[in-house]
């Protein structure tokens, strides 16, 4: 059984700049599978090695595999802008391979599985699972046992959709074998254009919030979206032992931990410190984490930034407690106040991003966002346009308001930087211009930029805020004239 992992050649945010990260869902399920005894398995990272799509689907060509995978579990580049480019790589594999199948998996096809298949027909499989359940399916697959019975899978019968159990999701992530970085170009990937060698790193799953927009919803079977809600870890040390190998074996500088929710656990979080400064590893790292888990994790500030946290990343999102509460992100004002505080207060520099386009938002609720967050004085600001993920409330009110025709969704635009949705009093023009404007206006603000590049900040993070500033124009082309960029 010959399998071939996929990655098409795609962009990155505007504000990102040169974004080239291991695909991590093909990294954990190549790992898993490999360990399972199928050891034919490779990766083709078109987006590493710059690769247009005629000359991806050459190679993937003369691989000549049974079995390609495409998809995504990570959203911190492009959105769903990257679905474009692996419906269309997934079309032309089965042209020029008819018996090859094929397996899509992570966001968005997890929580779309009869959709995809419906409107899909070069597509063989959706993997709603995680790892088990990609196994599952090899298997069945390798020896020909009944496809309706791979819990986690849906599949074709007699040419519709058939959803398979429902899969429980692994309790404990240490059970995973460390990612299969051995499969990919390790020298060819760099973070905001200046960091590198450099990785994405993914140590937890799931959220203990049910904030009504969050990609995250999109990533566990349709029929159970309060798998979402469990949130599980590896431990420090399994974290720590794959930092090692990135460290020793590929040289790597640089790591974003992924996570949602990385500090949780703030005993989870000292302790992955204290094995890091014990095993000398001088790998930097950004962490992100809800307002609440970095004021938890005040007392280890100190510990984190001298274990190489150079950036903190947290959303503001909204910014009132009725607001809040209204989108379930279970935080208050105060501990938003206190994150930039802290952070700062250790020198470590503070991204934030608040959220427009919720369906009740007007011009006045906007404004009154950008001012707050202008007052709390992040050090780099992000707006992202609620951009539904399917199975969350806010998917659910986008169908409700006719706002979302899944027939005619232009993945182009679903990347979080492009307004996808009107409001009940706004219209995508206008949250276009509104977006631009609070952009404009906080990286315009006198005094701010000289602050940062004369602080105590990390050279890294100076770098990242310049990244970020060449990218402003990029991003205004997007949010209000619809640029592509993914």
């Amino acid at each position: 059984m010959k399998i071939l992992f996929v990655m098409p050649k795609v962009g990155a945010w505007a504000t990102h700049g040169k974004h080239i990260s291991p695909n991590q869902l093909y990294a954990h399920w190549a790992a898993y599978v490999r360990e399972k005894g199928y050891e034919d398995v490779s990766v083709i990272d078109g987006r590493a090695l710059e690769m247009p799509m005629d000359e991806l689907i050459e190679k993937v060509k003369d691989k000549n595999p049974d079995v390609v995978v495409l998809g995504e579990q990570l959203h911190g580049y492009g959105g769903y802008g990257v679905l474009r480019h692996f419906n269309e790589a997934a079309k032309r594999i089965k042209e020029v391979l008819p018996k090859t199948k094929i397996i899509l998996g992570g966001l968005w096809y997890s929580a779309m599985p009869e959709y995809t298949l419906n409107c899909q027909p070069a597509v063989d499989y959706i993997v709603m699972g995680e790892e088990e359940s990609f196994f599952d399916i090899i298997d069945a697959i390798a020896k020909s046992k009944p496809l309706q019975d791979v819990a986690g899978v849906a599949c074709r019968i007699d040419g519709k959709p058939v959803l398979g159990p429902h899969k429980p999701l692994m309790e404990n992530l240490d059970l995973l074998p460390l990612p299969a970085y051995d499969l990919f170009p390790m020298d060819k990937y760099v973070g905001h254009t200046h960091w590198k060698p450099f990785v994405d790193m993914v140590t937890s799953r799931g959220c203990p919030s049910a904030c009504t927009f969050c990609y995250e919803w999109d990533q566990y079977d349709p029929r159970f979206p309060s798998d979402f809600l469990k949130w599980r870890a590896k431990s420090p040390e399994r974290v720590i032992e794959e930092l090692e190998l990135l460290h020793k074996k590929y040289g790597v500088k640089v790591v974003v931990i992924q996570d949602d929710n990385f500090n949780v656990d703030p005993a989870r979080v000292k302790k992955f410190c204290e094995l890091k400064k014990q095993k000398e590893i001088p790998i930097k790292w950004v962490s992100l984490g809800r307002a609440v888990d970095w004021v938890n994790c005040e007392s280890i500030l100190p510990l984190m930034k001298e274990t190489g946290l150079f950036i903190g990343v947290f959303g503001i999102e909204v910014t009132t407690p009725e607001e809040l509460k209204k989108i379930a992100k279970g935080i208050t004002i105060d501990q938003i106040k206190k994150t930039v505080e802290i952070l700062r207060r250790n020198d470590i520099a503070v991204v934030a991003d608040i959220m427009m386009g919720f369906d009740y938002d007007t011009e006045a609720i906007v404004k009154q966002r950008y001012e707050f967050t202008d007052m709390v004085d992040p050090d780099i600001l992000w707006v992202g346009y609620v951009t539904p993920a399917p199975s969350s409330p806010m998917w659910r009110i986008g169908l409700k308001k006719k706002w979302i025709d899944v027939e005619k969704i232009d993945f182009g635009t679903w990347d979080f930087l492009h307004p996808v949705m009107p409001t009940d009093h706004l219209s995508i023009e206008e949250l276009g211009r509104l977006g631009s404007w609070c952009m404009r206006e906080f990286f315009s603000k006198p005094g701010r930029i000289n602050r940062i590049m004369e602080s105590n900040f990390d050279m890294l993070a100076k770098l990242c805020f310049q990244d970020v500033m060449a990218g402003i124009n990029k991003w205004e082309a997007a949010a209000t004239k619809g640029e592509v960029q993914i």
